[in-house]
């Protein structure tokens, strides 16, 4: 299958183009527009991309400098996502286990319920350098052996991101307790797995969720139904926005509707609800 290589033009992006530039690939560059370089960045990738002969799609936005790294990387995917759809390909992004390590760390500490310690699980995306536990220390040792060219991003030495300081803290911790919570993490996306196996057997084929289910199943587990019930129609919800979703089906008066995130409405009757009409 045809890959298409989320390229950005820093050192993991361009890891991973040379670990893949001779297979059938095209190469993806997002421009967020958030900082003046970025354009030379995309400048970079398509400069690389021609000497190795190698198609180069670059998409501009202009989302300014304010913008919040959720709508960042909400963009940045449904840019890739379009690409991988028209082309029939997989995503092959650069992400990595300390990656791995700040997403985790920043599920927690916004409040996310237990699928926060399994981070970065899409199908259609392929994470290599984490299937092969590859850390920043790994990729770095590899540019250096490569002499490769890349890019560096000045944002992330601004400690008004979130993440920069999660990775400077990260970065003072004993080794043994983030491989501990590496292990956490392959041992819940073990259990995710089940989990979401189980409830795709559950799953009603019709799209009819009786309220009565609702009241005697616990909470924990009717997050899991209506997750996989709003995925199954594109819709991803937050955990709040299940824990809403829930509180409706228990309390509403019969013929009301609750807004679903999409902006979609669900009229839920005295006895069911159809998640499908």
């Amino acid at each position: 299958m045809k890959k298409i290589l989320a390229v950005s033009g820093g050192v993991d992006s361009m890891v991973l183009f040379d670990l893949y530039k001779n297979d059938d690939v095209i190469v993806a560059h997002f421009d967020h527009g958030t900082r003046p370089s970025s354009k030379q960045d995309a400048e970079f990738v398509q400069k690389i991309c021609q000497e190795n002969n190698i198609k180069c799609i670059v998409e501009t936005a202009n989302l300014g400098e304010n913008v919040s790294e959720a709508a960042a990387r909400e963009s940045r995917y449904a840019f890739l996502n379009k690409i991988a759809k028209v082309q029939n390909a997989k995503i092959y992004t650069a992400h990595h286990q300390d990656d791995l390590l700040e997403s985790i760390i920043i599920n927690l500490l916004r409040g996310t319920e237990w699928r926060g310690l399994v981070p970065m699980g899409s199908q259609n995306i392929a994470r290599p350098f984490i299937e092969k536990g590859w850390r920043k220390k790994d990729i770095i040792k590899y540019a250096g052996k490569r002499k490769l060219k890349f890019r560096q991003d000045p944002t992330n030495n601004e400690d008004n991101y979130l993440r920069n300081r999660v990775r400077a803290s990260l970065a003072a911790k004993n080794e043994r307790k983030l491989q501990n919570l590496l292990n956490l993490c392959r041992r819940q996306t073990e259990i995710k797995n089940e989990v979401d196996q189980i409830i795709a057997e559950i799953l009603p084929k019709d799209g009819i969720y009786q309220r009565s289910w609702f009241t005697k199943m616990p909470d924990a587990v009717a997050y899991e139904i209506l997750r996989a019930s709003l995925l199954q129609i594109n819709i991803r919800a937050t955990y709040p926005q299940l824990k809403e979703f829930l509180n409706a089906i228990k309390t509403y008066a019969p013929e009301k509707s609750f807004n679903l995130p999409s902006g979609r409405l669900v009229k839920i009757h005295k006895l069911y609800y159809n998640i499908k009409q």
